[in-house]
């Protein structure tokens, strides 16, 4: 039986929210669109393959990753040509794409897709992405992992943006605002920024770029 990783690498641009998908290359299931991962070096741990895996695949590793689950349904057909069984572990990361960079390689064509509109995946990897935005939008609730997708310093609205794009809805700009500042989870600059004709807006970052609980 073999160990694999894969790791959903996601990210809020204008867009909405998105998942780094690339094009396989081998068989099983070559050409089609798949999360980025694959085996275990010798003697390496899962944790340190899905740190390997998301800094080849974006460049940075100081990012939130956390562990969502081992699967051992994902690849029934195996992850390469002539492996009958293996288990899978899937990470999640959250990478603010100012700060990232994607892998200059040609043969596997890695690129940002919306969610919302996902192509057909590899093995079962559709189920790991929604398993993964289901955990990212459970952990906005309670923690402060927003600082992953976020620059060192941001409006409210910005912040408010992300938010709305992983949650798929629109805050109330008050309530957003006021809930926000009772968790202290971020805090003002004492300075603001100015965007076209409208007034300056305080800029504000986290208090900690760490994980924290609520």
């Amino acid at each position: 039986m073999q160990i694999a990783v894969v790791v959903v690498i996601l990210t809020v641009t204008s867009e909405g929210l998105r998942v780094l998908l690339i094009r396989r290359g081998g068989a099983p299931f070559i050409g089609w669109w798949a999360l980025p991962g694959g085996q275990l070096l010798p003697s390496e741990s899962l944790s340190n393959a899905a740190s390997r895996k998301l800094g080849e695949e974006t460049g940075v590793d100081d990012v939130y990753l956390e562990q969502l689950f081992t699967f051992d349904d994902l690849d029934a057909e195996g992850t390469e040509a002539g492996i009958d069984s293996s288990v899978t572990t899937a990470y999640f990361a959250l990478v603010d794409t100012n700060r990232g960079r994607l892998r200059a390689e040609t043969a596997w064509e890695p690129a940002w897709f919306d969610v919302s509109e996902l192509p057909e995946l590899a093995f079962t990897n559709r189920k790991v992405v929604e398993y993964a935005i289901s955990r990212l939008r459970n952990k906005l609730e309670y923690t402060n992992v927003a600082y992953s997708l976020m620059p060192e310093s941001f409006t409210l609205s910005e912040l408010q943006s992300v938010y709305e794009s992983t949650f798929g809805r629109a805050f109330d700009k008050r309530n957003f605002r006021r809930r926000m500042l009772s968790q202290e989870i971020i805090r003002p600059t004492g300075r603001t920024v100015a965007r076209g004709a409208h007034r300056p807006a305080e800029l504000y970052e986290f208090t900690s770029r760490q994980p924290m609980f609520l």
